[in-house]
């Protein structure tokens, strides 16, 4: 070996290389592709009041999907996130209404059940060892029909009854569902919630050992668990994780309305996935990041609503939300390679 070969691990990667690396770099370009195109196309895109209700609508999904995030970097699937945001919903309403209690005690309730739901689909997957596709289907099929039997069950109706005028009610709205004003534009608290979930996601994830877990669960879980990683506590934690977001936007949408329709919820699943796809997340888990998510998001969030602004015709939607999710799917395996190449 030559005197003056230099050990590979010591040298300086290069800024473009560390760029290139990034797993939300593909969902990036994209996001400032679709800004600058509604910019052009939708009249008053870029109002302030516009890109206050564009962050709103991402937040509500960026509030999911930066758990479910998490999860697919962990190398799993989470199927029943959608109807369990309703579920958390519905037993803070029903528990509340039906106790005649402070709707805090409400919404403290309702953490636990829906803690205990994320911990029922983690240890249901470490133990049986089925596919997170089967386990998680079968818990959303299940929740679709607990929400309808237990709402219609106890209220008569697919709706629960109105806690408006409850004691609780109103501080509980301030932090779950309230409007701030900010610079002379209105912001819904949401979007604090989301930029608050990716600032803790990604400290997890780059600072913690419980993110070095979840990188290695996700890229090989044999050989994690070799090296000594709790791969189920791990695991069950990420679900839970799922589930303190579905809390979070369960009661958002509670707050919002004081009602809540038992069958919402299907589908959204679909909608958290996409948006971490999107942003980056392998569906073979052990890549990915909590900012690729919240881009995800954000794309979604351009797209439902300058489709609006363009003055389109909103049954579009779905199309053009496939095909960005087809374009950001092939512009991140793309720098993916590109990132290989140049190490």
């Amino acid at each position: 070996m030559s005197a003056t070969t230099v050990d590979e691990r010591l040298v300086e990667t290069s800024p473009l290389r560390k760029l290139l690396g990034r797993p939300e770099l593909g969902s990036v370009v994209g996001a400032l592709a679709v800004f600058l195109f509604f910019a052009v196309a939708a009249d008053g895109f870029l109002r302030a009041s516009s890109l206050s209700t564009v962050l709103y609508a991402s937040s509500t999904i960026g509030i999911m999907a930066v758990p479910v995030a998490l999860l697919m970097i962990g190398g799993e699937f989470d199927l029943s996130a959608g109807v369990m945001v309703t579920s958390s919903a519905l037993v803070s309403s029903m528990f509340s209404y039906q106790m005649t209690a402070n709707t805090w005690v409400g919404v403290g309730v309702s953490l636990l059940v829906t803690l205990a739901i994320g911990a029922f689909n983690g240890i249901m997957l470490t133990r049986t060892k089925l596919p997170s596709f089967i386990i998680t289907l079968g818990t959303f099929l299940m929740l679709t029909g607990m929400n309808l039997g237990f709402t219609k069950l106890i209220d008569g109706t697919v709706s629960t009854k109105s806690i408006a005028d409850m004691e609780g009610f109103a501080s509980a709205r301030d932090v779950f569902a309230s409007t701030l004003t900010i610079g002379g534009v209105d912001v819904k608290v949401t979007i604090l919630w989301w930029f608050g979930l990716v600032a803790l996601a990604s400290w997890i994830l780059l600072r913690t050992r419980a993110g070095n877990w979840i990188f290695a669960v996700g890229g090989n879980q044999d050989a994690a668990r070799a090296v000594g990683v709790p791969v189920a506590r791990t695991k069950i934690g990420l679900y839970m994780g799922v589930a303190l977001g579905a809390w979070i936007s369960g009661q958002h949408l509670l707050f919002s309305y004081d009602v809540v329709q038992s069958g919402e919820g299907v589908g959204n699943e679909l909608i958290y996935i996409i948006a971490a796809v999107i942003g980056g997340c392998l569906i073979t888990g052990g890549y990915g990041s909590a900012v690729g998510s919240a881009v995800g998001a954000f794309i979604f969030g351009m797209t439902s609503k300058g489709i609006v602004y363009a003055e389109w015709n909103p049954d579009w939607f779905k199309f053009f939300l496939g095909a960005m999710l087809l374009l950001a799917t092939l512009l991140n395996a793309w720098v993916r390679k590109r990132a290989e190449a140049t190490k």
